[in-house]
């Protein structure tokens, strides 16, 4: 039963599915993965039929190409067009139809949306800390959780210190 349900609605979750950013599916393929197991623990489906399901269920989580991940940024400054490479980016940062490109020592506005840019990010290095920031995971010196559980990020060579939202905050857990 479960695989026909699945059958009958992948294409209405293909395109549910290519509307979210890519972080967002690899949290998604891990839950998968998580329901897979809580699913074979406690049903009497053979091993083989969730292998089956869990495989047509990730065939549904798009992967970008490797060959598809920006390197350069290129910014309008005045009549100039500014090449910004990728690793030195310190954060993004969502300001109205704007994305403001934060390096160690200048900022520039992007007209692509946070939403477009992030599949073109390598989610190695950059993580979403909120809905309005992406971060470079290697400029980030430290996580502080304050009185009331919220966290503060400190970053390499920026005065900034964005704030992660709770459904992000794992990502800053001790290991």
């Amino acid at each position: 039963l479960i695989n026909q349900a699945v059958e009958v609605h992948i294409e209405g979750e293909r395109a549910l599915l290519a509307a979210l950013p890519t972080d967002a599916l690899a949290e998604l393929d891990l839950h998968l993965s998580t329901l897979m197991l809580a699913l074979e623990a406690r049903t009497a489906l053979a091993p083989d039929a969730l292998g089956q399901l869990l495989g047509q269920l990730q065939a549904l989580v798009p992967r970008a190409a490797p060959g598809e991940r920006l390197t350069t940024i290129r910014a309008a400054v005045g009549n100039a067009v500014r090449m910004i490479p990728v690793v030195d980016v310190v954060f993004f940062q969502a300001i109205d139809k704007y994305v403001n490109v934060v390096t160690a020592d200048a900022e520039a506005l992007i007209r692509l949306p946070l939403k477009e840019l992030l599949p073109q990010l390598d989610s190695a290095q950059f993580r979403q800390v909120s809905r309005s920031t992406v971060v470079n995971m290697g400029c980030v010196t430290s996580a502080v959780r304050d009185d009331l559980g919220k966290v503060m990020l400190t970053l390499r060579g920026r005065p900034e210190k964005p704030r992660v939202s709770p459904v992000y905050a794992h990502l800053f857990r001790q290991m």
